[in-house]
């Protein structure tokens, strides 16, 4: 199996990267943006026919919520065009795709855990263009699934995470926002799921269309809470003070509220997912030790 991890340089490709030695069945092709651009239709499909590309888990994506306010074009460019010039790539060669979404097509107005079939309803353009991406997947005949994720974080890039543990170091007084609730996800975990599901028995089990499910580490958390336990983790001697949403203005809209029920994605594929702390302080090691 020929897997093209798209955008390979962010915090999930970087992961994948990591676990190729559990996956020795597979054969895996990283790319970044200036390697092969999504946004390029002519070079996606030669790049296809010369690597003979089985699946792609696309990881490339514009992500900078807050500056997508003011470029709305450059994220639809990527978070929707380029999603639609992989489909009908893998359209032409009968291949699967993973396309990966966000908790940011929800408005956060919910009160219980969002299942799939939620209503969605992004107040922002970073999710209004990630919903669009998830529309042509789910909207195509390639076989695709579409895993939406929150509060991703790594040992790679930039996050929420390795900002805490950085400014824990700098600072001696840090405010954060307790009153916009989610899970964090070690990006680690989700990149495992992502080839498990490649590689079960069941195969994807994507015949059928449109199949969307929603991936998170387990347990509820508030970003104060998180980075209480970052603190606590990095053992830090910072103080961390919880503040309102409306004292920290951002040019984008969070959801307040985007936790997600996992309950198919762990059924259909039977796949235990960890508790967000327990998957910190793995995350947590191994920046230490990678520094």
């Amino acid at each position: 199996m020929n897997i093209l991890v798209t955008g390979s340089n962010g915090q999930l490709g970087s992961e994948i990267r990591d676990l190729i030695p559990l996956y020795s069945n597979c054969n895996f092709l990283f790319t970044n943006s200036s390697e092969l651009d999504i946004c390029n239709n002519v070079q996606i499909e030669t790049y296809f026919q010369d690597k003979a590309v089985d699946v792609v888990i696309n990881c490339a994506a514009y992500t900078a919520v807050d500056a997508a306010e003011k470029d709305a074009l450059a994220a639809e460019k990527v978070n929707s065009e380029g999603v639609l010039n992989l489909v009908n790539a893998l359209n032409k060669v009968d291949g699967k795709l993973i396309h990966i979404s966000t908790d940011y097509v929800f408005d956060g107005y919910h009160y219980l855990p969002y299942q799939e079939l939620n209503e969605v309803n992004p107040i922002g353009v970073y999710g209004n263009t990630k919903r669009s991406g998830e529309l042509e997947v789910l909207n195509s005949d390639i076989d695709g699934v579409v895993i939406r994720t929150s509060w991703l974080y790594s040992a790679y890039g930039n996050n929420f995470v390795k900002t805490m543990l950085r400014l824990g170091n700098e600072r001696e007084e840090l405010g954060v926002i307790y009153d916009q609730v989610g899970t964090p996800t070690n990006a680690s975990d989700l990149a495992r799921t992502c080839l498990d599901i490649l590689t079960c028995k069941k195969q994807l089990n994507i015949n059928a269309k449109g199949n969307l499910y929603h991936f998170s580490n387990e347990g509820v958390a508030s970003w104060y809470d998180f980075a209480i336990a970052i603190m606590d983790l990095g053992r830090l001697d910072c103080h961390v003070k919880p503040i309102e949403t409306k004292d920290y203005p951002t040019p984008a809209k969070r959801p307040h509220f985007s936790i997600l029920n996992k309950s198919k994605i762990k059924n259909d594929f039977e796949i235990e997912i960890p508790y967000w702390r327990d998957s910190l302080v793995k995350c947590i090691a191994k920046i230490k030790n990678t520094k």
